[in-house]
């Protein structure tokens, strides 16, 4: 059974820095691309970034230059550095994974920006 585990979420000021980390346990076979989605309220969950076993990574335009997705592939970990924070990114962020043909989803971290 496939379980992400997040942590770092939290309570920050506009400007101000966070990171995410996920780590993933119980796959038997390579991940194939790790990522963050976030969910605000009222809206529909979002791609943020994610990150393939290459190394290559992509970012939605609003976090690009701000956000830097990183994965370590030998622990299964996947971390997301989100500097200048601004009071729109406040959401439940969630780690993802991929693994052949599956998707699994971690249970969801609060980022909360205040103005």
């Amino acid at each position: 059974q496939v379980q992400l585990v997040e942590s770092g979420g939290g309570l920050v000021q506009a400007g101000g820095s966070l990171r995410l980390s996920c780590a993933a346990s119980g796959s038997a076979f390579e991940i194939r691309s790790m990522g963050w989605y976030r969910q605000a309220p009222g809206k529909q969950r979002e791609l943020v970034a994610y990150i393939r076993s290459s190394g290559t990574a992509d970012y939605t335009d609003s976090v690009k230059g701000r956000f830097t997705i990183s994965r370590d592939n030998a622990k299964n970990t996947v971390a997301l550095q989100m500097n200048n924070l601004k009071p729109e990114d406040t959401a439940v962020y969630y780690c993802n994974a991929r693994i052949l043909i599956n998707t699994y989803w971690g249970q969801g971290t609060q980022v909360t920006v205040s103005s």
